[in-house]
């Protein structure tokens, strides 16, 4: 294990403490998952005080050149290091040296995802409700695809925010990043497929009666007269699912 910087204050404390319970150094240093040589020069001399060769280091940034990255990181919160510093007009150095000092002003964050509601949508969503308060959803079949994907701005991006500010959010894409596919419905506990959609297929209305024909009438045919006659079949509305050829 190569050496890392030197022994925090709170790994002092337990080195200490576990020498003080008898542990050895090695077992120490396995714990705190630190090199056996570390914890050994420390306990040489605890007392001694480390003092830099040259002197020192040099602060990063000047207090001005720091508020100016505060009023960049509020003004474009989930920014990278590089984004903010090139805005502040600062000196970018490296990222590591980026990162140690937006630490002390901020903290990184994933952007929370939501869906791009417009007014209408929310309305008729609203309108949906109502109308369906006495619906028995027993008898409804949910149906849609489902994507498990690689996205990565939407899936994994970071950047940084100001601390005590809230987490703004990002709008996430329907279809984004590749991955696989799959169709499936669900109706009173019970599971209808699920089918996975062959990789390169778009799911158009050629392709979304396909995929009825292979897994949801095969499953209809086989139900009595009454719940074929009770059965509601719901569907989210996407262009494939709802265009006049599929009808």
């Amino acid at each position: 294990m190569p050496q890392k910087s030197l022994l925090t204050d709170t790994e002092k404390a337990v080195v200490v403490k576990r020498l003080a319970e008898g542990a050895k150094s090695l077992e120490i240093a396995k714990e705190l998952e630190r090199d056996h040589r570390t914890i050994k020069k420390y306990l040489e001399d605890p007392s001694k005080v480390y003092q830099r060769r040259g002197g020192s280091y040099e602060k990063s940034v000047t207090p001005r050149e720091k508020r100016k990255l505060k009023r960049e990181m509020a003004r474009t919160p989930l920014a990278t290091s590089k984004e903010l510093f090139d805005a502040a007009g600062v000196s970018k150095g490296s990222k590591s040296t980026r990162c140690k000092v937006l630490k002390s002003i901020g903290k990184v964050l994933k952007a929370n995802p939501r869906p791009s509601l417009t007014k209408s949508h929310k309305e008729k969503r609203v309108q949906w409700a109502k109308d369906n308060m006495k619906t028995d959803f027993s008898k409804v079949l949910w149906t849609d695809e489902s994507r498990a994907t690689l996205d990565g701005p939407d899936g994994w991006a970071r950047g940084w925010i100001m601390d005590g500010t809230a987490c703004p959010s990002r709008s996430k894409r329907q279809q984004g990043g590749g991955g696989v596919m799959i169709w499936a419905g669900i109706i009173g506990g019970k599971v209808v497929g699920p089918v996975r959609v062959q990789q390169g297929v778009k799911m158009n209305s050629q392709e979304y009666t396909k995929l009825l024909d292979q897994c949801f009438f095969p499953w209809y045919r086989k139900l009595g007269r009454a719940a074929k006659r009770d059965l509601i079949f719901m569907q989210d509305n996407a262009p494939s699912h709802a265009s006049k050829f599929t009808r």
